[in-house]
C-alpha cells in the first residue's frame, strides 16, 4: 500500500478539496499519513491570494521534495495556475485547478511510467468539477463546496484568473451531500465557495432558493456561510436568513476598504453608503447577528486620510473582527498599474492599528456575554479543558469532561482573550 501526506493552504474552498483527494485515496487503497512523515506521494494544494502564499507553496514543494527524494511529489491549484511556467527537479504531477478529481488516475499513471505529468490547460473549466464528501475525519463541523470561480475582477485580486468563470454544483447534489453528511454525525455545516452568494447563475438558479432547501434537511442544527459579498445578500437572501434559525447568527462579509476612494480604485461593486444600508437590513431582520469581515490596507493610493477612514467605517458597522491583509502585489491584476503603491513599512503600521482595533471590538463583544448562556458545540477536548464555538462564532473554552461534537449550554464568566470563559450549565445529547 503506498502512503500519501498532503498540505493544504489556503482557502476553505481548499480544504474542501483536499478532503475530497482524502476520500478518493482512501477508496483506491492509499493510506493517508501526516504531510511530515516519510511518505511515497505528497500533495500540496496551494494558494496564490497573496505574495506570502507564492512563497510558502514553493517552501512546501521543495520541502516535500527534500523529504523523500524517491516520492511522487503532486502540486496542484492555484499558485500553479498562476505561474504555469513553475518547474523544478523533483516536482512531478503539476495541476492547476482543473482535473484535481482525477488524482488516483494520474498518480498511476506517473507510477507505471515514472515520467513527469503537467495538466495545465489555457482555459479553466465552464463546467463544475464534481466532488463529493460524506465525512470530514477529525472535524465536527462540515464544508461543502457549492460553487467555483469568480467574475468580479476586483482590480487586487487574482482569483478571477486562476479560478475561471462562475460556476455552480447542482441543488440536489448539494441537498444528498449536507443529508448524508448530517447522517453521519455532522451537526455543523459551512457552505464554501470562490464567490459563494453568485450560486446558481449558470443553473438558473439562486442562492435564496439553496438556502430553502438546505435549512429544511431534518437534523441539521446549523448552518454557516463562508463568506458572502454584500452585493448579494438580496432581499430573497435576507428573508430566508430571516425565517430559519438553523442559519447561525454570523456573517462573513468583506469590506476591504472603509473609503469610497479606495473602493473605486478597488473596482469593488458598493460604496460606503449602500454597505452601511445593507448590514442595517441584515440588523433588522437578525438584531444579534455577529458581523466579521476582511479589510485591505496600503492599497495603492491610499492615503493616511483614506486609511482613517476607514478606521471609522469598522467602528460605525461594528464589526466583532477584521481580518487585516496588507496589499500584496499580484502580477496580472490592475491594481499593479496604479500609481502610488504605498511604502511596506506604511503597510505594516497600518495593519498594526487595524489589527489593534479588532481586538478591541472582538473584545468588546466577548464581554457582552459575560454573565449569558450560550450554546457551544464541543469541537476540542484537552487537559481537561473543552473548545468550541457558538453558533455567532464566539470561541469558548470551559471545564468540563464534554465529547466532542456535542452541544454544551454555558454561562460565560469573564474574558481572557481570545477565549470567552465560562461553566458548564447543561450538556446536551448529540
Amino acid at each position: 500500500m503506498r502512503t500519501v501526506g498532503i498540505l493544504t493552504l489556503g482557502c476553505k474552498v481548499n480544504t474542501y478539496e483536499s478532503e475530497y483527494l482524502v476520500h478518493v485515496l482512501k477508496e483506491a487503497g492509499y493510506v493517508i499519513l501526516d504531510f511530515n512523515d516519510i511518505c511515497d506521494v505528497y500533495i500540496i494544494n496551494t494558494c496564490t491570494v497573496t505574495n506570502t502564499s507564492d512563497i510558502k507553496s514553493r517552501k512546501m514543494i521543495r520541502k516535500a521534495i527534500r523529504k523523500n527524494p524517491d516520492a511522487c511529489v503532486v502540486a496542484m491549484g492555484c499558485f500553479i495556475e498562476a505561474n504555469k511556467e513553475f518547474s523544478i527537479p523533483g516536482l512531478d504531477i503539476v495541476l492547476g485547478n482543473r482535473d484535481k478529481s482525477k488524482i488516483v488516475e494520474l498518480l498511476e499513471e506517473w507510477f507505471s511510467k515514472r515520467g513527469e505529468i503537467r495538466r495545465l490547460y489555457h482555459n479553466l473549466p465552464l463546467e463544475f468539477e464534481d466532488m463529493y464528501i460524506e465525512e470530514f475525519p477529525g472535524r465536527t463541523r462540515a464544508f461543502v463546496k457549492i460553487q467555483d470561480g469568480c467574475e468580479n475582477f476586483c482590480s487586487y485580486c487574482i482569483i478571477p484568473y486562476v479560478r475561471g468563470k462562475c460556476r455552480s454544483k447542482k441543488s440536489d447534489v448539494v441537498v444528498r451531500e449536507i443529508t448524508n453528511l448530517v447522517k453521519n454525525g455532522y451537526q455543523e455545516v459551512v457552505l464554501t465557495g470562490i464567490h459563494t452568494g453568485n450560486y446558481g447563475v449558470d443553473l438558473d438558479a439562486s442562492f435564496a432558493e439553496l438556502l430553502e432547501m438546505i435549512v429544511k434537511i431534518q437534523g441539521l442544527k446549523r448552518l454557516r456561510i463562508s463568506s458572502i459579498e454584500i452585493t448579494e445578500l438580496t432581499e430573497d437572501v435576507l428573508d430566508v436568513i430571516s425565517r430559519y434559525d438553523v442559519i447561525v447568527d454570523h456573517m462573513h462579509i468583506p469590506l476591504q476598504a472603509g473609503s469610497n476612494h479606495v473602493l473605486k480604485l478597488m473596482n469593488r461593486k458598493y460604496d460606503l453608503d449602500y454597505y452601511f444600508n445593507k448590514i442595517k437590513e441584515i440588523r433588522m431582520v437578525r438584531p444579534n447577528m455577529a458581523i466579521t469581515t476582511d479589510v485591505i490596507v496600503g492599497f495603492p493610493g491610499e492615503s493616511e486620510e483614506d486609511f482613517l477612514e476607514t478606521i471609522d467605517t469598522c467602528k460605525k458597522v461594528g464589526f466583532t473582527k477584521i481580518h487585516v491583509f496588507p496589499y500584496s502585489e499580484r502580477k496580472g491584476t490592475k491594481a499593479m498599474e496604479l500609481p502610488n503603491h504605498i511604502d511596506g513599512n506604511v503597510k505594516k503600521d497600518r495593519a498594526r492599528r487595524l489589527l489593534l482595533l479588532s481586538k478591541e471590538l472582538e473584545s468588546n463583544y466577548y464581554e457582552s456575554f459575560v454573565g449569558r448562556e450560550v450554546e457551544v458545540l464541543v469541537e476540542e477536548v484537552k487537559c481537561g479543558k473543552c473548545y468550541g464555538h457558538t453558533g455567532n462564532y464566539l470561541h469558548v473554552e470551559f471545564v468540563g469532561d464534554a465529547l466532542p461534537n456535542t452541544f454544551v449550554k454555558v454561562k460565560i464568566k469573564e474574558v481572557s482573550y481570545p477565549y470567552c470563559v465560562g461553566e458548564v450549565s447543561l450538556i446536551e445529547s448529540k
